[in-house]
């Protein structure tokens, strides 16, 4: 990344991150939270489990989310510290301390505990007792989670490239570059490491699959076309992890499009005009997104047609939406920058619940865990919940 791109990228980061000061009051006053409504819950989020597993989180850097195998739970925060929780119990199992600056992670796969930080440096632990397995290093700084095939393990480094690294030994099986825009938003998108295939998302609002042995391009879509005159009105980076469903990937960027793909050949199915920094989910046959407005928004995964927009958590800072189910009803949570976790009724987007999470704001992603609900805090602390009928 040139001097020049780096420096607007951190201009523009700042500003986001301060709620835009330089507004006048008027403004400013436009631009509050949403107050939250009163509505009769249906169900409650009850607490199974608290722990803490690390410092708060530094201002202005990227978001570090949990990572878990069926019975472990893997987080990091941004001083160095790597622990790993018994999912049922919340009791630390292990936790190490690499006095490194982590930016990126935490991701899993083949027994293996992936993290990257603001040097460049890539870390493979031992998921059994946190030993460092290899140690790599990138072009630049690794701002989203490593992922792993077992064979290789994929890095998206904040300068558009995209590394493949022997899973073994950390060594550099191959890197692609991509167009790096202007301007761009701080962070970058986790690849999806299959068997078959490496689906990755760029900055330039590109879709690419490559072949995971050698690097060799399968096929590349665009996902999002610039508009608007301005550098700012232009960018459409995709930083949230692409969805695959079956053989079908789901991806939306900001200020550009919701889309669904097909896996073997890129083929676009539908789009949506839509725009997020996050992830979307998905939950019987609806894709969900969180919109940079902080709407909630549900898709129908065959055709795109919005099912419902919930409009009541305008401006609260949302994370990505995350799908949990109780024996018969499936809910979307998600939780806002003051600490509340909401959940909402994946039919028709209605509260059916809201809980104070302990440990403030939270921006990491939710994590679903068989039927129990993940959420690490920007002050350290994770909360495990389950939902109950009332």
């Amino acid at each position: 990344m040139n001097n020049r791109t780096s420096l607007l990228t951190s201009l523009l980061c700042l500003a986001f991150a301060s709620g835009c000061s330089w507004l006048g009051s008027e403004d400013e006053e436009n631009l509050k939270p949403a107050e939250l409504v009163d509505f009769d819950a249906s169900y409650r989020l009850q607490t199974q489990w608290r722990a803490n597993v690390g410092a708060e989180a530094r201002e202005y850097w990227a978001t570090l989310e949990p990572a878990a195998s069926d019975q472990t739970l893997f987080t990091a925060d941004h001083y160095g510290k790597v622990t790993a929780t018994d999912v049922a119990t919340g009791r630390a199992q292990w936790s190490e301390n690499f006095d490194t600056p982590i930016s990126g992670g935490v991701g899993y796969g083949a027994e293996l505990v992936l993290f990257g930080t603001i040097e460049g440096q890539v870390y493979a632990l031992n998921a059994n007792d946190g030993s460092l397995v290899w140690r790599s290093t990138v072009s630049s700084e690794v701002v989203a989670s490593p992922a792993t095939n077992g064979k290789i393990v994929v890095v998206q480094s904040i300068d558009n490239r995209l590394f493949a690294l022997d899973a073994t030994s950390g060594e550099v099986v191959w890197q692609h570059d991509s167009d790096a825009p202007i301007l761009s938003v701080r962070g970058t998108s986790t690849a999806v490491a299959l068997n078959n295939m490496v689906i990755a998302a760029a900055d330039s609002g590109k879709l690419m699959a490559f072949n995971p042995d050698n690097g060799a391009l399968i096929w590349e879509t665009r996902l999002a076309l610039p508009k608007g005159r301005t550098e700012l009105e232009r960018m459409i980076d995709i930083d949230g992890k692409p969805l695959l469903v079956d053989d079908i990937i789901y991806s939306v960027s900001y200020q550009g499009r919701l889309g669904a793909l097909t896996r073997g050949t890129g083929r676009n199915l539908w789009f949506q005009d839509s725009s997020s920094h996050h992830s979307p989910a998905y939950g019987n046959g609806t894709v969900f997104v969180t919109e940079d407005s902080d709407w909630v928004r549900a898709f129908q995964a065959g055709s795109g047609r919005v099912a419902w927009t919930n409009e009541q958590l305008t401006r609260r800072e949302l994370t990505g939406p995350a799908v949990i189910s109780d024996a018969a009803t499936n809910f979307v949570a998600v939780a806002d920058a003051q600490g509340y976790l909401h959940l909402l009724n994946a039919e028709d987007g209605s509260f059916a619940a809201r809980t104070k999470v302990k440990g403030g704001a939270v921006s990491a992603p939710l994590l679903v865990i068989g039927d129990q609900l993940i959420i690490q805090t920007d002050g350290g602390i994770l909360n495990a919940y389950k939902v109950i009928a009332r």
